[in-house]
C-alpha cells in the first residue's frame, strides 16, 4: 500500500484530503508545517508528499529544498491557495512533481497522485536495473598473490571515504578495474562513474570535455555541452592517463578540486559540483614534475592515497587463475564450452615476459582458444611464445637503427611510398 504524507497548516484541508486518499486505499499521515514534515521524513519512508506552500515555522519552498537533499526520488506535489504562474514555475524548478491550486480539483488530485506513484515506481525499477547492470559489468579482481591482496585490502579501506586516489601502473595492468571497484565500494555507487581518457583528447578540447561549453563560445560550439565534471555530480570522475593532460587544463582541474565549482568554457556562471576524483597514470609523475610537465600542487591534491598496481611479471603466481578466468569468459562470449588447459601449458605461460600485462595475457588466451584443438597444450603455448619473441626481437632491431622516433617515422613513410610505387 502506497504511503502519502499531507503537509498543510489547515486542519480541515488535511482531513478532507486524508479522507479522499484513504477511500482510494492509500495509507495517509499528516504534518502541520514544513518542520514537522522534515522530522517525519527522517523517521519514515513515503511514496508521495503533498506539500502546502504558506505555512508557519517552515514554508513549503524551504521544505522542498530540504526534501531534495533528504529524499530526492520522492515526488512532491505542491498546493497553495495563493498560487500564481510564477509560484508554480518556482516550485517546479525546485523539483516539485506538480503544482495544484486550492481548493484542488479532486479528480485532478487523484490523477496527479497516481502519476507521481508511477514515477516513484519507475525510479525504483530503474535503480534495481542499474544495480544489476553494474554488478554484471564490474569484473572481479582476479588473483590471490600478496601483491594483489594488498590492492584488494586497500580498496576496502579507502573506497568508503571520499579521499582522492592516484592509481599508478604500467599499461594493461588493470588500473581502470581498480577505479571501478573504488566506485563500486563507495557511498557513491548509485551515482554515475564517468571516465575520461586524457591521452585520447586533443589538448585544445580537453577543457570543453571536462567543464563543458556554452553555445557560441567557439567556432564549432553549435549548442551547449555538459562537461564530465557535471555529468559525474554525486558520483566518481575517473581521469585516466592524467599525466598526459596539458598544463593549462591541469591548472583548471586544480581549481575545481580546491573550490568544488566549475565554469563552462564561454560561460559566466559558477556551477557547484560534488565529485570524487580518481586519477590514473602510467608515468612517473614526480619525474614529470621535475621536467616541468606536471604541476606539483595538482599531484598533491590527487595523491591523497596512492595505489600502485603491480605488473603481471610481478604477480606471475596469479597467471593460472587469470587464464582460467579468461578461458571461461571468452568461451562464454563465443558460445562454446571452456577449453581444457594442460598444467604444463600454464607453467609455460608463466615463463613469458608479459610486457603488455593483463591485456596482453587476455589476447594470448583468446588466440590459444581459437587456434588450439580440444585442449591447450604446452606446444601451443611454446609455438606462440616463439613467434611472440621473434616479433619483439624484430621490432627491437628496427628501433635500434634509429636515434629518435622522428627518424623511425621518416623511414616508415619512405618505405610506404616505395611499396606504393612497387604495387602501382
Amino acid at each position: 500500500m502506497a504511503k502519502i504524507l499531507i503537509v498543510d497548516d489547515d486542519k480541515s484541508i488535511r482531513r478532507t484530503l486524508k479522507d479522499i486518499l484513504e477511500f482510494e486505499k492509500y495509507e495517509v499521515e499528516e504534518a502541520e508545517d514544513g518542520l514537522t514534515c522534515i522530522v517525519k521524513v527522517k523517521q519514515e519512508k513515503y511514496d508521495v508528499i503533498i506539500l502546502d506552500i504558506k505555512m508557519p515555522k517552515m514554508d513549503g519552498m524551504d521544505a522542498i529544498d530540504r526534501l531534495q537533499d533528504l529524499c530526492p526520488d520522492v515526488p512532491v506535489i505542491m498546493i497553495s491557495g495563493h498560487g500564481d504562474i510564477d509560484t508554480a514555475v518556482e516550485a517546479v524548478k525546485k523539483g516539485a512533481f506538480d503544482f495544484l491550486s486550492k481548493p484542488p480539483d479532486l479528480n485532478r488530485l487523484l490523477i496527479t497522485v497516481r502519476n507521481a506513484l508511477d514515477k516513484s515506481t519507475l525510479i525504483v525499477q530503474k535503480k534495481n536495473l542499474q544495480t544489476k547492470v553494474r554488478k554484471s559489468k564490474v569484473t572481479e579482481i582476479v588473483g590471490s598473490s600478496s601483491e594483489i591482496n594488498i590492492i584488494k585490502e586497500t580498496i576496502e579501506k579507502v573506497a568508503p571515504t571520499d579521499a582522492r586516489v592516484l592509481i599508478q601502473g604500467q599499461n594493461g595492468t588493470g588500473k581502470e578495474l581498480v577505479a571501478r571497484w573504488l566506485h563500486e565500494r563507495s557511498a557513491r555507487k548509485d551515482g554515475p562513474m564517468v571516465e575520461v581518457n586524457c591521452a585520447a583528447i586533443p589538448s585544445e578540447l580537453i577543457e570543453s570535455e571536462l567543464f563543458g561549453h556554452e553555445k557560441g563560445s567557439f567556432t564549432s560550439a553549435h549548442k551547449q555541452r555538459i562537461g564530465k565534471f557535471e555529468l559525474a555530480n554525486k558520483g566518481t570522475l575517473f581521469l585516466d592517463e592524467i599525466g598526459d593532460m596539458s598544463l593549462s587544463a591541469q591548472a583548471k582541474v586544480l581549481r575545481v578540486l580546491q573550490e568544488n565549482r566549475i565554469m563552462r568554457v564561454g560561460g559566466e556562471k559558477q556551477i557547484n559540483v560534488d565529485v570524487r576524483v580518481v586519477a590514473a597514470t602510467n608515468k612517473d609523475l614526480r619525474r614529470e614534475i621535475a621536467k616541468g610537465n606536471f604541476r606539483e600542487d595538482l599531484f598533491h591534491r590527487l595523491a591523497v592515497i596512492i595505489l600502485r598496481v603491480p605488473s603481471l611479471n610481478e604477480r606471475k603466481s596469479d597467471i593460472p587463475q587469470l587464464v582460467e578466468h579468461f578461458n571461461e569468459k571468452i568461451c562464454k562470449e563465443y558460445g562454446t564450452s571452456p577449453k581444457k588447459i594442460d598444467a604444463a601449458a600454464l607453467k609455460e605461460l608463466q615463463q613469458i615476459n608479459w610486457t603488455g600485462n593483463i591485456r596482453e595475457l587476455r589476447n594470448v588466451v583468446e588466440r590459444l582458444i581459437i587456434l588450439s584443438t580440444d585442449k591447450i597444450t604446452k606446444k601451443d603455448v611454446t609455438d606462440f611464445a616463439v613467434s611472440l619473441s621473434n616479433r619483439r626481437n624484430n621490432l627491437q632491431e628496427l628501433f635500434d637503427k634509429f636515434d629518435s622516433f622522428a627518424d623511425l617515422r621518416t623511414y616508415l613513410e619512405k618505405e610506404y611510398e616505395r611499396y606504393k610505387a612497387v604495387v602501382a
